[in-house]
């Protein structure tokens, strides 16, 4: 009995532990980008030892692919309770409303995310991983999205609710790029919005109502050396 409750205490140890890695490499990745941390810059934020870090994770690919896995599956179980809160039917304008306010638009995720990003496209196995795990949030969004055969079905040009699960992929990808550049997550909030709202309906919002997203002023001295 006292070895099983000693068990217990260690295994809530690592588990506690391995949080706390993962925490502490993801303030450390954003700050810094992935490729210019080491390991021993993980364990110094974290509070660790390097074989704290050794007995959870092999190398700091393998915490850097936890890392994304962690948040990926954060956004697909957001992605997808939003979109559970209808009943039979589709209620495009409610579900869009619920993922736009629950969906994660964080700065200094999307920053490792694209670290994440760049590092699977010269990795083919990295690059099979990550897209088995974007199959799974699109398959989602298509899954909901396919249940919904009323008066408020898919606009044809989609092309069904797998086409219609990746137009929306893409629109929450392009957002987040401009959201890395100018963060304005409540201007990506609604944007995004509009956006969902426009592919999932027949034309969605008046266009009036997409608000304008200027770029980001630049210093007068840019101005004057590139005036194009």
């Amino acid at each position: 009995m006292a070895e099983e409750r000693t068990t217990r205490r260690v295994t809530r140890r690592r588990v506690r532990t391995r949080a706390n890695l993962l925490d502490a490499a993801f303030e450390v990745f954003a700050a810094k980008g992935f490729g210019r941390v080491s390991i021993e810059e993980v364990c110094e934020a974290a509070g660790y030892s390097r074989g704290a870090f050794y007995s959870n994770f092999a190398s700091l690919d393998e915490l850097f692919f936890a890392l994304y896995r962690q948040r990926a599956d954060l956004i697909a179980r957001q992605v997808a309770e939003a979109l559970a809160g209808d009943g039979p039917g589709l209620d495009v304008p409610a579900s869009v409303d619920r993922v736009t306010e629950v969906l994660l638009l964080d700065h200094d995720w999307l920053l490792v995310k694209t670290d994440f990003l760049v590092h699977a496209a010269r990795d083919p196995a990295v690059a099979r991983t990550l897209l088995e795990h974007r199959a799974t949030l699109r398959g989602a969004i298509a899954d909901r999205l396919g249940r919904d055969r009323g008066p408020d079905a898919l606009p044809a040009v989609l092309g069904g609710a797998d086409a219609a699960a990746r137009a929306v992929v893409a629109a929450y990808d392009g957002v987040t790029t401009q959201l890395l550049l100018d963060k304005d997550v409540d201007g990506a909030r609604a944007w995004l919005k509009q956006l969902l709202t426009a592919l999932l309906t027949e034309g969605g919002a008046h266009p009036g109502s997409i608000p304008e997203r200027h770029p980001a002023k630049a210093p007068a001295k840019a101005l004057e050396k590139h005036p194009e």
